[in-house]
């Protein structure tokens, strides 16, 4: 089991950063949504982490052909899918079991889902319930609940009206991807707004996708092939957050972040600094098929916040925010955050816990926590395999010191974290 010691940081720092990793949704989506197409697609500094890789030989296992040149890669596709020989390994990446089950739910052939033992405990139901429901054949353990995941693919699957229980990026794309090859118009609906990249990248590549009056995105099936992608992924907001979130932590600090996406549902844990007291500015560059542009943080005095809305928006830095809000005056509270129990890990038990290991006043709810904000002790951190939790301590390290146990899993993610972290102290 790796591990690293963070020691605090006594100097502040003013840096300008172009190499955080890129954006894991987007370069998840790049390697699956070429597959629609059947010309080459050509993907730019495409993200090149164990995940994303993981993605990319899956794709590659279904037929495509894969030509990579460092994070630049083509894919081109072949005009049937193949049925790999092989169980198609997810890693830790639940975005990619999630949206293959929607994808391959419609391709002729049998597929097997699989990947590390984290993933295999995660829930699956939330996309197979749904996509059973409109002809699909997925199977696994716990009645497909839980990976491994078998699918039969169908030759068509019934067009669909889903109010999703769930405001989830993961199921809406899944059912998004399902319905593409549906015999009819199907109509999704979620009641909060999630990550809209595979409406964009969809749209964007040719798919129709409209929004009705009554909030339901309707999905016609396709008619032909997508065009092609060709696309510069950005940087991804939530691992640059953690640097944010240093900056926001260390007395007369800054940092400024190129070329990030700017979508609205990406940046929210940046607006929530913005309240907390910390001085944030977003400069758009260009918008094709996402916003991109910089964003600058400097120090400022944190105050306590109250987080109850957009809370998919910032589903996934809300671990590193739990850090900002244990050093910020006064109390803060996270609500209406339940999805945060079945990502990597219970992310609001293994935040509390660890907030308590590092003598932080906290009382934890079913739906999140509050914090009394002022200082965090020196203490030993165990991830269990949940990258955001590892970083988002390590960033805390900066303050008090701190011992992160099971740090392999930020290979997943962002392999050059690490790096980056050490060079705040030179």
């Amino acid at each position: 089991m790796e591990k690293f010691t963070i020691k605090k940081l006594t100097k502040a720092f003013d840096i300008e950063i172009d190499s955080i990793a890129s954006d894991k949704s987007i370069s998840h989506r790049c390697a699956m949504f070429s597959l629609f197409s059947n010309q080459t697609s050509y993907i730019k500094n495409y993200l090149t982490a164990e995940d994303t890789l993981n993605t990319l030989s899956i794709v590659e296992q279904l037929g495509a052909t894969i030509k990579r040149d460092g994070s630049s890669v083509e894919i081109t596709p072949t005009p049937i899918l193949n049925e790999p020989s092989d169980v198609l390994d997810c890693g830790n990446s639940g975005t990619a079991m999630r949206l293959f089950c929607g994808l391959l739910a419609s391709i002729d052939g049998a597929f097997t889902l699989t990947g590390d033992k984290y993933l295999r405990n995660r829930p699956m139901n939330r996309v197979a319930v749904p996509l059973r429901s409109i002809g699909a054949l997925i199977d696994g353990r716990e009645n497909g609940n839980k990976a491994p995941l078998f699918i039969r693919g169908v030759k068509e699957l019934q067009p669909f009206t889903y109010h999703s229980p769930v405001d989830s990026a993961q199921v809406k794309s899944a059912m998004i991807l399902a319905a593409l090859r549906a015999s009819g118009i199907s109509k999704y609906k979620e009641n909060e707004l999630t990550r809209d990249h595979t409406e964009r990248m969809l749209k964007g590549m040719g798919a129709k996708l409209e929004n009705d009056k009554d909030g339901f995105i309707n999905i016609h099936p396709l008619s032909g092939h997508l065009k092609p992608l060709n696309i510069t992924v950005p940087t991804d907001p939530s691992s640059a957050f953690f640097f944010a979130l240093a900056a926001a932590i260390t007395k007369g600090s800054r940092v400024f972040i190129k070329n990030v996406t700017l979508n609205p549902t990406r940046i929210e844990a940046y607006i929530v600094l913005k309240k907390m007291g910390v001085i944030v500015n977003f400069i758009e560059k260009e918008n094709i098929y996402e916003p991109i542009g910089d964003i600058e943080i400097i120090n400022n005095e944190l105050n306590g916040v109250v987080v109850s809305e957009n809370i998919s928006w910032l589903i996934d830095e809300l671990p590193a925010l739990s850090i900002a809000m244990s050093l910020a005056n006064g109390k803060s509270k996270v609500s209406n955050a339940k999805e945060l129990r079945v990502k990597e890990s219970d992310r609001i038990s293994r935040v509390v816990n660890n907030l308590k290991l590092c003598g932080v006043t906290y009382t934890e709810f079913e739906d999140g926590y509050e914090i009394i904000g002022g200082t965090m002790n020196k203490a030993t951190i165990n991830s269990h395999g949940d990258h955001r939790i590892a970083m988002s301590f390590a960033i805390a390290g900066l303050n008090s010191d701190m011992e992160i146990k099971d740090t392999q899993c930020i290979d997943t993610s962002f392999p050059n974290f690490k790096e980056i972290l050490d060079s705040l102290y030179k």
